[in-house]
């Protein structure tokens, strides 16, 4: 979440004050580093549970300030309004710390469940949710606190306000809002781990090359605004959706601020925040009162307050962290924020206890991996495994080739559990979330999977808002029983307790992949188009994709009669036939919206503009397809 009492940078006289604080703070760290200040013994696990709040219609419901009143402090806000984080104490890693885990998420849950029904609304762990439209992304859905409303103006200030979203997976998804609102549609289970600080360097290292596989195994987060894109579309997106670079004309290395890195580590934890201070100008600051020489003078830990901040805006995959434990002893962490949100309770808790053990073991067998593994490689596996998934095949040591599933089942498994028992882990944990990675990655479907695989069955009987939507009850149905994803069964009808087509925007149903035609076109070539195709209506637009007029199969029929019965040619272009200035509607219309419009118009079709632009068009036939799935799911829930 970090620091909430944070603001924009106002002036020259403002950011160079915060920068003389980060750069003490630097020095303060360095100093506590080298008079060995910071907590050892036996480490911690921490966790950061994020979820998406839904409305009756399994649709975001932004209500989080409302629901927080009633919340322990325990929970917290996100930059959404229908976001919300909870976070959970920290435990001994030993004997039933996953127990506890799960235990206290769960707990967490059912009082977060009792203050949801009250009002109507629920919740759902996922890394995406299904439902999510580009509407939601508003800024008035931002949750109204200085920090995210500053975070978003300094995000706009460093790269402008149109932001630019372009991802490419079996579809692609070519769009622009004009925020970095887009980064609500992440949903994380971030954990962390607590490290030595004379261990933090190969820790940090193991924990960069073992993203790869750990990705691999808990991604569940294929699609967003209805496209089938990446296995973890979560990667691509946060990075885009938050990234400050600017396009240049000559070529030159810069790094996003959400980053897996650019080499290993090799002296300290030192070295990252000084690369990130380099790389990457300060975004926010906040009121410094801290003079943490006279602290360390005194003996007192500081809380390295500018550090903290800047940290926060830089989006490591493995981020590290610094923090001062109840002991009063400052102490070390990993953050891995890979990890998605579900798809249920025991999913996060397995993933952890893998990723945990690998931590563990990792450096028993693989001594300092920055002389023996190429980071290139270990980066190429990151981004395979974030655009496959569980098909990747991975780069390993001595240049091996070898499926992420093998590698999981036949070698990291077995670590992950020498880890764990290292730890004096108890057996049963361990047998317990192991045993879900064994099976996931052995029947080869995790969340990724099982959402493609829903949506390619379900592709063939509903249109694609009834798809988010069943997906989402699906998901939800299966995380009320707590049972793993690779025991669910394929989304179905029987998943949607109830349907409310009332609730559906225009932008849900509409059709997109539309077949348009320009002014100076000759009715001919509209013709065959509209024949090839099998469409009645088409758009004409100008070279900008702003709508000139429509035409449509009975405008072009009464042409063709004309010239029959006239027994002569007529050279007539489009923009002589078209109707001009059609009747239009906007994405974020209801369904009855348009279905009103249409019949009070006694019309057949409504492009669908924004911002001046055509981004659709709705037929009848859209009408029908929702009626013939509306049908189908009463005739199977009867």
């Amino acid at each position: 979440m970090g620091d909430l009492n944070v603001k924009l940078v106002s002036s020259h006289k403002d950011l160079n004050n915060f920068t003389r604080h980060l750069l003490q703070d630097v020095e303060a760290l360095d100093y506590m580093l080298e008079h060995d200040w910071f907590e050892k013994g036996p480490p911690h696990l921490g966790a950061e549970q994020e979820l998406c709040l839904v409305d009756g219609f399994y649709k975001p419901a932004p209500v989080s300030l409302e629901l927080l009143e009633h919340l322990p402090d325990n929970f917290t806000t996100e930059l959404a309004k229908f976001n919300i984080e909870a976070n959970l104490e920290p435990v001994l890693f030993t004997k039933n710390c996953f127990s506890q885990l799960h235990n206290r998420i769960n707990e967490l849950l059912g009082l977060l469940q009792k203050a949801t029904a009250k009002r109507g609304i629920d919740f759902v762990l996922t890394g995406i949710l299904p439902t999510l439209r580009k509407f939601d992304l508003g800024l008035d859905n931002i949750t109204p606190l200085n920090r995210y409303h500053a975070l978003i103006e300094a995000i706009q200030k460093m790269r402008g306000r149109i932001h630019e979203l372009r991802i490419k997976g079996l579809d692609e998804l070519n769009i622009k809002h004009d925020s970095a609102m887009l980064e609500a549609c992440n949903t994380s289970f971030q954990v962390h781990l607590q490290i030595d600080p004379d261990e933090f360097v190969d820790k940090y290292n193991a924990a960069l090359l073992l993203t790869a596989p750990v990705l691999a195994a808990s991604a569940n987060s294929p699609m967003l605004f209805g496209k089938r894109l990446w296995s973890e579309t979560r990667i691509a997106l946060f990075q885009q959706s938050i990234d400050t670079r600017i396009t240049n004309e000559h070529l030159r290395d810069t790094s996003p601020r959400v980053t897996f890195g650019n080499r290993w580590l090799k002296d300290s934890i030192l070295d990252l925040y000084k690369e990130d201070i380099t790389r990457f100008r300060v975004m926010l600051m906040t009121d410094l009162d801290e003079d943490v020489f006279d602290l360390i003078e005194k003996g007192i830990t500081p809380k390295l307050k500018a550090l903290n901040i800047h940290n926060s805006t830089v989006y490591r995959w493995n981020r590290p962290c610094y923090g001062i434990s109840p002991s009063g002893k400052p102490h070390l962490r990993i953050e891995n924020r890979v990890l998605p949100a579900g798809p249920t309770v025991i999913d996060e808790v397995a993933n952890a206890a893998f990723w945990l053990g690998l931590m563990t073991s990792f450096g028993d067998h693989y001594q300092d991996i920055s002389k023996t593994f190429d980071f290139d490689h270990a980066k190429s596996n990151y981004i395979s495994t974030a655009f496959n998934g569980l098909h990747s095949e991975l780069r390993w040591f001595a240049n091996k080739k070898i499926g992420v599933c093998e590698l999981i089942q036949k070698e990291l498994l077995p670590l992950a559990r020498e880890g764990l028992v290292k730890n004096g882990v108890d057996d049963e944990d361990i047998t317990k979330y192991l045993e879900v990675i064994e099976e996931r990655s052995g029947k080869g479907q995790n969340g990724t999977l099982w959402m493609l695989r829903s949506h390619s069955k379900l592709n063939k009987e509903v249109g694609k808002e009834e798809i988010s939507v069943m997906l989402t009850a699906a998901i939800m149905k299966n995380q009320r029983k707590d049972l793993p994803v690779h025991k669910w069964e394929l989304a179905d009808f029987s998943d949607l307790y109830e349907y409310h087509p009332d609730s559906i925007l225009v932008e849900e149903f509409m059709t997109t992949d539309l077949f348009t035609v320009q002014k100076d076109d000759i009715p001919e070539l509209v013709s065959d188009i509209m024949d090839w195709q099998k469409i009645r209506y088409a758009p004409v637009e100008d070279t900008k994709g702003g709508l000139m007029g429509l035409i449509s199969s009975r405008i072009l029929l009464r042409f063709f009669s004309q010239q029959y019965k006239m027994d002569q040619r007529q050279e007539k272009r489009v923009k002589d036939l078209m109707i001009k200035n059609p009747i239009t509607i906007s994405p974020e219309s209801t369904i009855f919206e348009a279905m009103k419009l249409m019949q009070q118009s006694q019309i057949g079709c409504l492009p669908v503009i924004k911002n001046k632009k055509l981004v659709g068009i709705i037929t009848e036939g859209n009408f029908l397809g929702i009626t013939s799935s509306l049908l189908k799911i009463l005739n199977k829930n009867c």
